[in-house]
């Protein structure tokens, strides 16, 4: 009998692997901020950018108790992916025995497209099957790949769109292949003073052009996950409008274009506060007029860490207050992967986490 190769010896565990990221109730930690990132917001709370003090809070993030209650996968940057806890586990391995699984960022950033009004291309093409096939011998089960474009009068311009389209699905393929589920993240800043109308009109464009590709390339969209932004007015905008606003306009240009075959959504925050981010899912979740085939839940960054880093402050006596930050905040977002939330969040909840141009 023929060995089988590419997508076709992981399809199985792909589609497994995909649908338990996202079932009812659980999410994402996006932990996976590059090392200049990390010190960008260690910097708010007065903390050194060392290594041992970015070991110390990943440490405290893999090892808060419960929290495989709430999350499902952590995504990781690639020095998390070596580092232990000062008793000598690795990161990796007290994930796994939680039932979390390892994920891992693998694009490098964003170069300038020629000739464009300051849109972006994402790297990290370049031998990215070798780097696939390492991360899953050391225990990942999936990755993540951040295209960035910007809405202007002038953009997203259909070069960029067909452009970060490419790269999306070649990445995706290129994960299957070797046995990780790619989360497909077109991140559509929030940066400008469109309305959400504006918003929902490019992210339209924006989504046809990726899952053009992602079936172009061969993709297996039952092996995958999406991680949009949601449909929200620019940050400089004078428009008011509802968390119910927001969560209507997201479901339904997510119910215009995607598939249903994909297993689930993993919202991205977009700089929103905790308590933003975790009241539009909410709304999004109790809509019953309309039905929707995916599971909408969190991938989460800043939106899950802002209270953790301000209780912990780099100290160690703070730990368990770091922890509990983070615990609370991830089960409000569990709740509201289900529509049941209704708890209030901390001052640090409420945290304006807006950065323009966001950078990993």
């Amino acid at each position: 009998m023929t060995e089988k190769k590419g997508i076709e010896k992981f399809k199985d565990e792909l589609i497994k692997n995909a649908n338990y990221i996202v079932r009812k109730g659980k999410g994402l930690l996006a932990a996976d901020e590059s090392t200049g990132t990390i010190g960008k917001r260690f910097k708010t709370i007065n903390v050194e950018n060392t290594e041992e003090n970015r070991r110390a809070y990943r440490e405290l993030l893999v090892t808060t108790p419960d929290l495989e209650k709430y999350i499902s996968g952590m995504i990781m940057y690639d020095e998390t992916v070596y580092q232990k806890t000062k008793d000598g586990k690795r990161f990796t391995e007290i994930l796994k025995e939680k039932g979390i699984f390892p994920g891992i960022k693998l694009d490098t950033g964003t170069v300038s497209i020629i000739n464009s009004h300051n849109e972006t291309f994402t790297q990290g093409l370049d031998n990215l099957g070798e780097r696939c096939k390492k991360y899953y011998q050391e225990g990942c089960r999936f990755a993540k790949w951040r295209a960035v474009l910007r809405i202007s009068k002038d953009t997203p311009s259909t070069n960029a769109m067909k452009e970060n389209a490419a790269g999306l699905a070649r990445y995706a393929i290129i994960c299957q292949e070797n046995g990780l589920v790619p989360i497909v993240e077109p991140d559509v800043l929030c940066d400008g003073d469109h309305d959400i109308d504006t918003c929902a009109t490019k992210c339209e464009k924006v989504l046809h052009e990726v899952f053009k590709a992602l079936f172009d390339f061969g993709v297996l969209l039952e092996g995958m996950l999406l991680k949009p932004n949601m449909i929200t007015p620019g940050v400089d905008s004078k428009q008011k409008v509802t968390h119910n606003d927001i969560a209507w306009k997201t479901v339904r240009t997510l119910r215009r274009i995607v598939p249903p075959a994909v297993p689930g959504i993993v919202f991205l925050s977009g700089g929103q506060s905790e308590q933003d981010a975790n009241e539009n899912l909410n709304a999004m979740n109790q809509i019953k007029h309309v039905a929707f085939p995916w599971n909408l839940s969190f991938s989460y960054g800043r939106a899950l860490q802002c209270s953790c880093l301000n209780e912990w402050k780099g100290k160690s006596e703070n730990v368990k207050k770091a922890q509990e930050a983070l615990l609370h905040v991830a089960k409000n977002n569990s709740e509201a992967t289900q529509g049941i939330c209704h708890s209030e969040g901390s001052s640090a909840g409420k945290q304006d986490l807006h950065e323009k141009n966001y950078v990993y």
